[in-house]
């Protein structure tokens, strides 16, 4: 019996690019006789002919499945309804923009095989079509998450990855609703093996994650799966006290022995209600996300709604 595999693209508003993409998806598909292959398009509740132009490709193709959301809940929501609706021996995550080409999916599957890994993470060894902000940004996010979390992450990696069955039993397990999935399937451990390869510039469209949207997320990734943030900020008031007990000790001692005045120090005094009212702002805000976690957490609301499902 042939081992199977479902390739898991989510799309949102990729009207210019769904064409394409399907057809080198299906280019490589035709090529990989010795494994049965299937693709799951999720569309996350796109505002364009997305869902036209997906429900035509699935009338045509069998081996096509389409779940539709109710509406857009985000790219890491898409990713896990794919996971989740995958009954294949192995899944293979990748963008439909076709930044991460197709073409390497059976080099990954040989990778896989070869090292006998249960996850193949793929790393960007060049990425054609980036800014200098956007590379500059990526590389400091990656090295700050290392930092930050009690797991190691690998350096330079995006979503577009294969894993085993194996994996993808422990990762439904995972109940939470604001997902890092890349971090989540580090964390699982098994055998995980680097693919190193030169990302594409985006074939056609918008990027989905402006600067607003890379933040929520670079946001989300650091306090789930950290809490030095929550220790950054006792440290913050920790110092901001000190600071406070020596400027005391300074204010007192010059008052008694005359090398400070009433008068004077107006700017110092100053500088010191702004550090330590910035500090608690600072530290009030942490708090404040780590709440709010717990409280989308505590609502147990769906991750995501699937209103429609094509070949299922």
């Amino acid at each position: 019996m042939k081992e199977t595999l479902s390739i898991i693209v989510p799309c949102y508003n990729e009207e210019a690019v769904i064409n394409e993409s399907y057809s080198q998806l299906k280019n490589v598909i035709d090529k990989m006789t010795t494994i049965q292959t299937e693709i799951i398009f999720i569309n996350d509740g796109s505002k364009d002919s997305t869902a036209e132009m997906l429900s035509k490709i699935a009338s045509n193709s069998t081996n096509v499945k389409v779940l539709h959301f109710s509406r857009n809940f985000g790219h890491q929501a898409a990713v896990t309804a794919g996971i989740n609706y995958c009954n294949s021996d192995l899944a293979l995550i990748i963008d439909a923009d076709l930044q991460d080409p197709p073409e390497l999916i059976p080099d990954i599957i040989d990778t896989k095989n070869r090292d006998k890994a249960n996850v193949v993470y793929c790393v960007r060894d060049e990425r054609k079509g980036e800014s200098i902000f956007k590379k500059l940004t990526a590389r400091v996010f990656y090295r700050t998450m290392n930092y930050l979390s009690e797991v190691n992450f690998p350096l330079d990696t995006g979503d577009f990855r294969l894993i085993d069955r194996q994996v993808m039993n422990e990762f439904k397990k995972f109940r939470e609703k604001g997902k890092y999935i890349r971090g989540i399937i580090s964390w699982v451990g098994f055998v995980q093996v680097p693919y190193k390869y030169k990302r594409n510039p985006r074939f056609a469209g918008e990027t989905k994650y402006p600067l607003s949207k890379m933040i929520q997320f670079a946001s989300t990734a650091m306090l789930y799966f950290s809490k030095k943030p929550l220790k950054l900020a006792t440290g913050l008031g920790f110092t901001s006290v000190l600071i406070g007990v020596f400027y005391a000790v300074y204010a007192v001692a010059g008052k008694l022995f005359g090398f400070t005045h009433a008068l004077s120090g107006w700017s110092s005094i100053i500088l010191l209600i702004v550090f330590f009212g910035g500090v608690q702002l600072l530290t009030v805000g942490v708090l404040g996300q780590y709440i709010g976690i717990l409280f989308d957490e505590i609502k147990d609301r769906p991750e995501y709604i699937v209103s429609k499902k094509e070949n299922f």
